[in-house]
Formats: structure tokens, C-alpha cells, sequence
């Protein structure tokens, strides 16, 4: 996998969702991502995480061996002010 099909996919399932992956090894199957979504708002990161999951489908079980990621609303994301200077 590339880390524009895993955009693609968590972007094809939350509408709206800003998301930025890395290939953590360059192996196509450890990745990171930051995914800032408004279906997140009210969420605990645990349901954060499990909609990324959904997202990925059986990808996570076939090609993907680890996603680390770190989820957030709109509203979370501006709190931090580092955050935008981080994906600028």
C-alpha cells in the first residue's frame, strides 16, 4: 500500500476529513496517520480510532501490519497551535 491509498481510503469514508500519512519504514506496511475529522466532535479517541479502522476495512489485516495514529476534531486540532505550524 501507498500512503496515498491509505488517504484515500479513511477520505473516501469520512467526508470533510483532512488526513496526512507516512510510511514510517518505507516498506508499505507501517504507516502513521493524522486524521482531523468533524465526525470525530463528541468522540472518545478509542471511537476516533475504530472510524479510521472501518475506514481501512481488511486492508489492516492483509497489507497493512501497523497504523499508528493520532485523531482529532476540527476543534481539538486549533486548541493546539503547534498543530498547524506541524502540517503547514
Amino acid at each position: 500500500m501507498t500512503e496515498q491509498d491509505i488517504k484515500g481510503l479513511i477520505e473516501s469514508k469520512l467526508q470533510g476529513a483532512r488526513v496526512f500519512v507516512t510510511d514510517l519504514q518505507g516498506t508499505g506496511d507501517h504507516f502513521e496517520a493524522v486524521v482531523i475529522a468533524p465526525q470525530f466532535k463528541g468522540k472518545s479517541r478509542l471511537n476516533q480510532h475504530r472510524l479510521v479502522y472501518d475506514a481501512c476495512g481488511d486492508h489492516l489485516t492483509k497489507e497493512i501490519h501497523a497504523l499508528k495514529l493520532q485523531t482529532h476534531s476540527p476543534d481539538e486540532w486549533k486548541k493546539d497551535p503547534k498543530n498547524n505550524a506541524r502540517l503547514a
